[in-house]
């Protein structure tokens, strides 16, 4: 089938993504520097310094469900990733879940970084009162303004900043640690704490029950380790998709893995008084300010608000293409008009404004309410698992579709595949329990459920008789009926 209409869909993007860009793109929204700053303090103070030993963990775990993905990729290289591959596989309802819970997904997360991780640490490097609400706020709005009107413009423009951004997260996180390492054992002895060997690496908190702890440091790994499926939202926008897009997916997982380990262990190492660096808001910068000093830390910390930023630009690209996917089989409101693209720019705009919007919106929630809005912001922890745990499990069901399709794939794990995707799916139960049973997350679990129920509403109300006369799913974009598809796309 010709490249140009994927899916028994019109071509409606050029296609200027190419391999470099889409592992930007992937590498980007997993964003090690972001997860690891934002959430280092969390498994720190829960286990202790033997938190870093649970990130391989994580990213093992991961690469088997990015090997799951990228073989979907490279069958079926649509926007809208999850919610196109679960559609054709079981079918538009089901489809239909899994694209909810992703729009869930980046409506939440995408305030939350900017309200809570990239507002309060501009304000810091900037010399400006962290604590003030109303200048958070400012900063975030503007933040996500400009994220989205980079978007907006061009999707070269977004893939520049990512590019940019591969390079800052190596040299200002990965090559940072490791100086701070080598400071560190070249005068460990003057520290406060007078001195520790690499046996640190294995300490932990006496305070904390072990199990609690376990699940607390595997959260650094679990919170960071997601999004790499992004490549696959660009699908329709990237060059030889079936072969760039399953690449760039693995190779982001696999690289921020390694990358990660060796930022953990290098900082880890380098703890100066670990009483004090627990105790600091943020751990991170205290540890880079005792080996640097204030002039480098800053740089420091500079870096990681663009790579906070980069995220922002690329998960405002990735949610776009998720609702103008949905939109284009008629599944959401306003369907029609998120469902097309600028002729001049060759973006979705309103797919783009709506989203800003909700964003927007959740943003002056989360100033009047910001307990509440950390409890939302929470729930972004475990609604990436679920949409892998469903995919995985339509896939798994289904998987022999893929096999019925014509053409060839750009990535096939062939007789593993099935192995691979069992051990993928018994990590994603358990990450799944880890996130949802204990009482600690039991809000998030509730803001799951109410994000379940309003697209249950949606459904019942209006969709539910979209897809009975036709109008929405797959089949309204001509690809057939609203059952599972065996079409093959480039």
């Amino acid at each position: 089938m010709d490249e140009s209409a994927p899916g028994g869909y019109a071509a409606v993007f050029p296609r200027v993504l190419r391999r470099f860009a889409l592992f930007a793109i992937a590498f980007s929204v997993v964003s090690i520097t972001t997860g690891i700053f934002v959430n280092y303090s969390y498994g720190l103070t829960t286990l202790g310094p033997a938190a870093v030993w649970l990130w391989p963990v994580a990213a093992v775990g991961q690469v088997l469900v990015v090997l799951v993905l990228a073989e979907l990729a490279g069958h079926m290289p649509l926007a809208g990733a999850n919610y196109q591959w679960s559609a054709r596989l079981v079918g538009t309802r089901f489809g239909y879940a899994v694209g909810s819970l992703g729009v869930l997904y980046g409506a939440v997360g995408l305030p939350g970084i900017a309200l809570i991780g990239l507002a309060p640490l501009t304000a810091t490097v900037l010399g400006l009162d962290a604590t003030d609400t109303t200048l958070l706020l400012v900063i975030a709005v503007i933040a996500l303004l400009v994220a989205y009107l980079i978007n907006v413009i061009r999707v070269q423009w977004a893939a520049r900043v990512n590019n940019l951004a591969v390079f800052a997260e190596i040299i200002g996180t990965v090559v940072l640690s490791v100086v701070v390492l080598v400071l560190w054992a070249h005068d460990r002895a003057g520290t406060p704490d007078g001195g520790h060997g690499l046996g640190f690496l294995t300490t932990t908190n006496p305070g904390t029950p072990l199990a609690d702890g376990i699940v607390g440091g595997a959260l650094i790994g679990i919170f960071t380790l997601v999004g790499f499926e992004a490549a696959a939202d660009m699908a329709e926008e990237a060059v030889d998709a079936r072969r760039t897009v399953p690449r760039a997916m693995i190779a982001a997982a696999v690289i921020s893995g390694v990358l990660g380990m060796v930022a953990l262990v290098g900082f880890t190492v380098a703890i100066p008084d670990l009483a004090a660096v627990e105790a600091s808001p943020v751990p991170l910068a205290a540890i880079a300010g005792y080996w640097l000093g204030p002039v480098l830390t800053k740089t420091f910390l500079v870096i990681v608000v663009f790579s906070m930023f980069a995220l922002l630009v690329v998960a405002a690209a990735s949610n776009s293409r998720l609702l103008f996917a949905m939109a284009r089989d008629g599944l959401l409101p306003g369907s029609a008009a998120m469902a097309r693209v600028h002729p001049r720019t060759a973006t979705p705009v309103t797919a783009l404004v709506v989203s800003l919007i909700v964003c927007l919106l959740l943003l002056g929630y989360g100033t009047l309410d910001g307990q509440a809005f950390t409890v939302l912001v929470g729930a972004t922890a475990l609604v990436p698992y679920l949409v892998y745990l469903l995919t995985l499990g339509g896939y798994l069901a289904r998987r022999r579709r893929l096999a019925a399709t014509s053409g060839g794939t750009g990535f096939s794990l062939g007789r593993a595949a099935v192995p691979v995707a069992g051990l993928a799916l018994v990590w994603l139960v358990v990450v799944v329990a880890a996130l949802s049973l204990p009482d600690a997350f039991r809000g998030a679990d509730y803001v799951v459920l109410g994000g379940i129920a309003l697209a249950g509403l949606w459904y019942v109300t209006v969709l539910r008789r979209r897809l009975r006369d036709g109008t929405a799913g797959l089949g309204s974009a001509g690809t057939g009926t609203d059952r599972p598809t065996t079409v093959e796309v480039p």
